[in-house]
């Protein structure tokens, strides 16, 4: 996929390095197509590393996509310069009166708060409505997920007993889930989360269809009719060495962490973590752009409601 994204950008160098198509303004401009407008509301505190993970599968189709970076107004990022935000990001004041085909909403390390005591939740609960009227596909990761059931259906995440802390094996609830098409029965997905969603709670609202799960992490991922909403648990942007870094981040400080589970070879983290998703990964997000996003909004852009 040809994506267009700012000269300048640090992601820019990474992925062309990848032999990933970026598309100048100039060649996108002269394409007789209406590109998708994807807009990325960025939570992470790792702001570059994140747009860059997101912005690498997003580049893994022959479609063309303009690519809107977003951040929240009401918190200042203290881990990203705020010459990076302002050159690069724009807030949802900007975009209030625009559609977009697709919305991703990333997770964000605040998962022991209470959802109404998240500095931004105000915003995101306003954007989050916004999207079911400007946006026709919406794609919540992690936390954004878990913010999203309780959102949009009051469903609760629940504090688990330790830290779900690795690469886990999942598999297909249904055997032809679009969403998940020309996956294999199991795959593997990262998982870095304190809190959990029962399927139990799920099971009460039968608008979402759950399409697969693991014995050791639940519910992966679920969606809504024709994937206007969808909700991924884990993490499959993360790059090989991403859990590596919050790992040691944590045991550098003393604190309490286990060494991720499935990650390291013998478990020894002296070794070079194995990336054993990325293939998965790359087919999730072509599937939601191929399939929810490029087949189902409509051309006139306007038109989604």
């Amino acid at each position: 996929m040809p994506i267009r994204i700012p000269n300048g950008l640090p992601a820019r160098d990474t992925i062309t390095g990848e032999n990933i198509f970026v598309m100048d303004e100039t060649r996108a401009v002269t394409q007789d197509i209406r590109p998708l407008e994807i807009a990325i509301l960025n939570l992470m505190p790792t702001k570059v590393a994140t747009e860059t993970q997101l912005l690498r599968l997003l580049g893994n189709t022959p479609l063309q996509v303009n690519v809107e970076l977003l951040r929240t107004k009401s918190h200042e990022s203290k881990n990203t310069s705020q010459d990076h935000l302002l050159n690069f990001y724009n807030t949802f004041e900007d975009v209030r009166n625009r559609k977009f085909d697709g919305l991703i909403i990333t997770g964000a390390p605040v998962e022991l708060l209470e959802f109404e005591e998240v500095e931004y939740w105000d915003e995101l609960c306003e954007i989050m409505e916004w999207s079911k009227t400007n946006v026709y596909s919406t794609f919540h990761i992690c936390w954004g997920a878990q913010a999203a059931l309780y959102y949009h259906y009051g469903i609760p995440k629940y504090k688990m007993d330790k830290k779900l802390f690795g690469v886990f094996r999942h598999r297909l609830v249904h055997h032809y889930p679009i969403l998940f098409r020309g996956f294999d029965d199991e795959f593997l997905v990262p998982h870095s989360r304190h809190t959990t969603i029962h399927k139990s709670d799920v099971l009460r609202h039968p608008e979402i269809k759950i399409v697969a799960e693991s014995d050791e992490a639940g519910i992966y991922a679920m969606h809504t009719a024709g994937g206007r909403q969808i909700f991924i648990t884990g993490h499959s942007e993360y790059d090989a060495r991403t859990l590596e870094a919050e790992y040691l981040r944590d045991k550098n400080a003393g604190l309490p962490i286990e060494v991720p589970v499935n990650y390291y070879p013998n478990d020894d983290d002296t070794q070079i973590p194995p990336n054993t998703w990325r293939s998965c990964a790359n087919l999730l997000y072509s599937n939601w752009i191929n399939y929810f996003v490029y087949q189902e909004t409509p051309y006139d852009i306007t038109a989604i409601s």
